[in-house]
């Protein structure tokens, strides 16, 4: 076991992964059951439900490199760390904001026009997407400060998707009981449609989220200690002669601390914002992780849709079918870091698509699936886990010991990722073939087409952009300095 994975002990490790728990309970609500509430529940035209998540999708991106880069640069409040600090702060604003998105307009009656109420939604979503920008980027920066080693990466990662998979697990899972409490054992009301009655079911959903997801925050304030660079002299050298000897470490150990992903070594001074703009790296993980970011979350979105609307399955199965996706990704962030040291990065990636591509491939050629959607169900949810997991190891890889510009790099992938969401589902909203609550025959064949798309479509931008980072490996070249190679290093 390397140095950095002896600093950071199993305790801390899980402190960290749950650190996300809040955001990752709050964004399955988000993209699972928004559009399903917003149209199918209160009864908003499809372009108004679309208009919600488009602002809500681009306020994130607006605000996602901003706190990337106030992250990188303000010292935090005392000596809590910068990171846990906007941490703290975005945790904040989602416990206040988000209970009031999963409901019905406060003072508003059958008779408040659609418009109005879309008014008094915006602010919410607003500052929730600001909450939740915050608390993911100040958690993803602290991955390269708190592990060196490329493995131990991954395995941070996968312990916080872990936990992202148990989170969606729970939401899944009390939104079944939740709907059978409100049916109260009457299997036809389980059958019913969705409609106002179930403003309750989202809304109590929504507060039990709040609750739990604010339990986890507190124990990652509690277990882990935010390391602060340069914060002395001596402690900057030490710092220095410990990297030193990291470094010469991961050099004689090939087997474990060897790089998945070709890097390079140079003697420039910290990378700032401006000068990522200028890494062709950092332009291809941004399209990889958007391309990821598309298929995960897309295909989150409109699952509900398809299972209702395309293959005509009761209410419940918009509980049950996310709940065995999650249940395989849960199952499959295990096997993460032993395959990817055995295959690496790029091929366990691989893995992942064609995984998403075998599920694309059987939602085309059976539209009468039934209740046999379990089978592709797993196959999504085992490949969504896998190229998610290393779609921010590869992030992270990037970042690298550039961790002082960290947040900045995961804001702009951030950016690229909600924009691209906000306006894939506007357009789909846009496209919809009914502009009534009740859909027509031709949302069966809609849905069918929008999964097939989102997924398998997605899947070949993605891979397409794997094979680029297999010819132009990922490296840092900064400007006017000399790259050095691993290799000639090695000869020096």
């Amino acid at each position: 076991m390397s140095d950095t994975e002896r600093s950071l002990p199993a305790l801390r490790r899980l402190c960290y992964a749950v650190g996300h728990f809040l955001n990752d309970l709050c964004a399955s609500m988000w993209f699972t059951y928004l559009l399903v509430f917003y149209h199918s529940v209160l009864g908003f035209k499809n372009t108004y439900a679309g208009v919600l998540l488009l602002v809500g999708q681009i306020a994130d991106g607006i605000c996602t490199p901003l706190i990337g880069y106030e992250s990188d640069r303000t010292p935090g409040c005392g000596n809590y760390g910068k990171r846990k600090t906007w941490h703290l702060v975005g945790t904040l604003s989602v416990v206040l904001s988000f209970a009031f998105i999963f409901n019905q307009c406060l003072g508003c009656s059958s008779f408040t026009p659609q418009w109005a109420s879309l008014i008094y939604f915006i602010p919410f979503i607003i500052i929730f997407q600001f909450g939740w920008a915050a608390t993911q980027i100040s958690h993803l920066s602290l991955i390269p400060e708190l592990v060196s080693c490329e493995h131990a990466k991954v395995e941070l990662t996968a312990y916080r998707y872990a936990f992202t998979v148990v989170a969606n697990i729970t939401v899944y899972a009390v939104a079944y009981l939740l709907f059978h409490a409100q049916a109260g054992g009457d299997e036809d009301l389980l059958s019913d449609a969705l409609g106002p009655v179930d403003i309750p079911v989202f809304r109590n959903l929504a507060l039990i989220v709040l609750g739990i997801g604010a339990l986890f925050s507190l124990l990652f304030h509690l277990g882990i200690k935010e390391r602060r660079v340069g914060a002395g002299g001596e402690a900057g050298e030490e710092e220095g002669r410990s990297r030193e000897r990291m470094e010469e470490e991961e050099e004689e150990e090939e087997g474990e601390r060897r790089p998945l992903l070709h890097r390079h070594k140079t003697s420039a001074s910290p990378l700032q914002w401006k000068c990522w703009l200028q890494q062709p790296s950092f332009y291809q993980v941004a399209l990889l992780y958007m391309s990821t970011r598309l298929m995960v979350n897309l295909s989150q979105t409109y699952i509900s849709m398809y299972l209702i609307n395309t293959l005509g399955l009761p209410k419940k199965f918009i509980a049950t079918i996310p709940l065995v996706m999650y249940v395989s990704g849960f199952l499959s962030s295990f096997i993460m870091k032993p395959v990817s040291k055995l295959i690496g990065k790029c091929l366990t990636y691989f893995i992942g698509l064609l995984l998403i591509m075998a599920f694309s491939y059987w939602v085309l050629l059976d539209d009468k699936m039934g209740q046999w959607v379990y089978g592709p169900a797993v196959l999504l949810g085992a490949g969504s886990a896998t190229i998610l997991v290393i779609s921010l190891s590869m992030t992270a890889e990037l970042i690298g010991n550039q961790t002082q510009s960290g947040a900045f790099v995961y804001g702009a992938m951030s950016f690229t990722d909600k924009v691209a969401n906000g306006v894939a589902v506007m357009i789909i909203q846009s496209l919809h073939p009914c502009h009534t609550v009740v859909c027509c025959p031709a949302c069966v064949w809609f849905y069918h087409y929008v999964m097939v798309i989102v997924t398998g479509g997605v899947a070949v931008v993605a891979a397409l952009t794997l094979c680029s980072i297999l010819i132009w490996p990922i490296q840092i070249r900064p400007r006017g300095l000399t790259v050095i190679s691993d290799d000639a290093a090695r000869v020096n």
